[in-house]
């Protein structure tokens, strides 16, 4: 009984929180693109070099603050670099994703090497420490039993994501904007008709969603490592995408399927003290993507066919 509540501490619901919050940031640059009707597989290399930027602002510009700008910067630049390709130049959408994948890892092992002179990860050095996150916490709510230690100190993207969460909410399916973004995926021939550019919507959609991979990216190297490690992001991008499929792009759901895989991904660290394998519970958070990745496609086959029935 003890070894199971040393597993089911509050301590493995704080780690399911910080593990979350960089899939929950993706999560919601993805939909973005969904809504628009782009699919962006390009966020785990957006991520990457958000992380990337991250680190490199931290250090050279000398704060938390200076890192964090600097990853909003390249997000900002990639998704517009990948808005251009893909809304302008008519690019296959998946053939670019690729591409930055490809590029950001190249770029940010070329980077990790020519600036810190080093390979393989960076952890800050006398003369460039690296400033992490600030850690908030709550008055009142930090002195409540047990809830207090789980919603308070945790670091500032923690509180950012659930905040981006409810305001993601309201800008797709409670402003003019967001339906305008969802005429752009839905029915861009109606929107043309009513004066709106579909493309400017899709444009926007890119931005905000390079904007979130470089929060995301900023949070894996500021607040939850505090440092830099060769492709740290470990294909969360692509489990963002499988968050946003099993969540029907609602940042609520989106939200609580990405907690499921923070919460799996924790659990799996844990368990490791009990001689488990560490190959094993690696695999997990990724065995869950699968099912549901799976689990949402056979929900969407299955509202299909019941408007299939209606219809007849």
């Amino acid at each position: 009984m003890s070894s199971i509540q040393s597993v089911f501490s509050i301590g493995l619901f704080q780690n399911t929180l910080r593990t979350a919050t960089p899939v929950v940031l993706a999560g919601l640059g993805v939909l973005m693109t969904d809504h628009v009707g782009i699919m962006n597989i390009g966020m785990d290399g957006m991520m990457l070099c958000g992380a990337f930027f991250a680190v490199l602002g931290s250090c050279f510009l000398g704060s938390w603050v200076g890192g964090l700008a600097l990853a909003l910067a390249i997000g900002l630049l990639l998704g517009a670099f990948f808005g251009l390709f893909v809304i302008e130049f008519k690019s296959d959408e998946y053939i670019i994703g690729v591409a930055l994948n490809i590029f950001a890892g190249g770029l940010t092992v070329f980077l990790l090497r020519t600036i810190f002179g080093v390979a393989g990860a960076f952890s800050g050095t006398s003369a460039l420490p690296i400033h992490p996150l600030p850690i908030i916490n709550i008055p009142l709510i930090r002195d409540i039993p047990v809830l207090g230690s789980l919603l308070s100190g945790n670091t500032l993207l923690v509180y950012v994501s659930w905040l981006m969460v409810l305001l993601s909410y309201v800008l797709i399916y409670r402003t003019p904007l967001g339906f305008w973004m969802r005429a752009a995926g839905e029915n861009p021939e109606a929107l043309r008709a009513a004066g709106k550019s579909p493309d400017r919507m899709k444009y926007l959609a890119s931005v905000l969603c390079g904007l979130f991979s470089g929060l995301a990216g900023a949070h894996l190297s500021l607040g939850y490592l505090t440092m830099f490690t060769e492709n740290m992001s470990a294909s969360r991008g692509f489990i963002a995408v499988a968050c946003v499929i099993f969540g029907r792009s609602d940042p609520r759901k989106v939200f609580m399927a990405a907690l499921l895989f923070g919460f799996i991904d924790a659990f799996g660290l844990r368990v490791q003290t009990y001689n488990i394998s560490s190959n094993l519970t690696s695999l997990a958070p990724y065995m869950a993507t699968v099912i549901m990745m799976v689990l949402g496609a056979w929900l969407k086959q299955r509202k299909q066919w019941r408007l299939a029935k209606l219809e007849r």
